[in-house]
């Protein structure tokens, strides 16, 4: 007879369109309850919390001594640090959203609370868990990327107004050129404009990687309609995802006369947030590193903010 599982109790900070996909999807992975759900209207918090049985909290310092074992983190960047820093230290094991904080003081400030108090931390870089991304990893598996080219274009997106594309947008594509080629970025080259928007809302970034890769992100909010593509050209391949279809096609076999091999490549239909949130209570119950740590967390945030010419 096996031993039962002791429920994972999850708190959502923020219930907004983030934490209430969050909330939504905890409530469907086995051996997790969603617990609390902090916001501070409290109407929000009371629908959102309704839903799930879970207790509607509208103060920060409630949601910390909600008895959790588990937060995700969904709160406005600029609150990320002190709510995640709070959690940490009453011993609640924290997933952030990306970016992992608004400035590298405060993302370092996460990872030392973390450390100190034997948590686990884990920045929620969902497209890392994207089907497409993962079937482009494997299939450049051993190869030399040469380079990198991510486009994430779409309409201006009401809800924003603290950030532009590049902390909104590109740190889902920093990521990825990371995650992808296992090399840190050493090189920035932003071109940013600003149309419609408080802050930039185009942007062309250019990097060059510490293992000799180049890598172009194409972000914007003047695109009338959602594109999010990415093409990884090695020695060998060059691999084509579409991030929203998941389709990956893989060009091979160039011969003197032009011709070539193509192949689809496998992506299963999985939710990527839910792929995110069980690798997270996976981490928790078994004490392995979480597949994005702190540390990915404030290297994403330290590119965007040379981007930006903020670091």
């Amino acid at each position: 007879m096996t031993a039962q599982i002791a429920p994972l109790k999850f708190g959502v900070a923020g219930a907004g369109v983030m934490g209430r996909n969050h909330a939504r999807v905890l409530s469907d992975i086995r051996d997790v309850v969603v617990s609390a759900v902090f916001d501070p209207d409290a109407a929000v918090a009371d629908g959102v919390a309704g839903l799930y049985d879970a207790k509607a909290v509208t103060t920060a310092a409630d949601f910390v001594a909600a008895g959790l074992d588990a937060a995700v983190v969904a709160t406005p960047n600029r609150t990320h640090a002190d709510l995640s820093v709070a959690l940490l230290e009453a011993g609640v094991h924290v997933l952030v959203e990306k970016p992992i904080a608004a400035t590298v003081e405060d993302a370092q400030r996460i990872i030392d609370a973390a450390k100190a108090n034997k948590r686990i931390l884990m920045v929620g870089q969902v497209e890392r868990f994207n089907p497409a991304v993962e079937a482009v990893k494997r299939a450049i598996e051993g190869e030399d990327v040469i380079s990198i080219q991510i486009t994430r274009v779409g309409p201006f997106p009401p809800r924003m107004g603290e950030v532009g594309v590049v902390i909104d947008l590109a740190v889902h594509d920093i990521d990825i050129i990371r995650h992808l080629t296992g090399s840190e970025i050493v090189e920035v080259q932003p071109q940013l404009a600003r149309t419609k928007a408080e802050r930039e809302d185009t942007a062309l970034l250019q990097f060059r990687l510490e293992n000799g890769a180049i890598a172009h992100i194409t972000t914007n909010w003047v695109t009338p309609y959602k594109t999010r593509t990415l093409q990884v050209a090695t020695t060998n391949k060059f691999v084509v995802a579409d991030l929203m279809t998941r389709q990956v096609t893989e060009y091979f076999g160039q011969q003197p006369d032009g011709s070539y091999s193509t192949r689809g490549v496998m992506s299963w239909p999985n939710e990527p947030l839910k792929k995110e949130l069980e690798a997270f209570a996976h981490a928790i119950r078994t004490g392995e590193t979480p597949a994005v740590t702190g540390e990915d967390g404030l290297r994403n945030l330290e590119v965007a903010l040379r981007c930006l010419g903020e670091a």
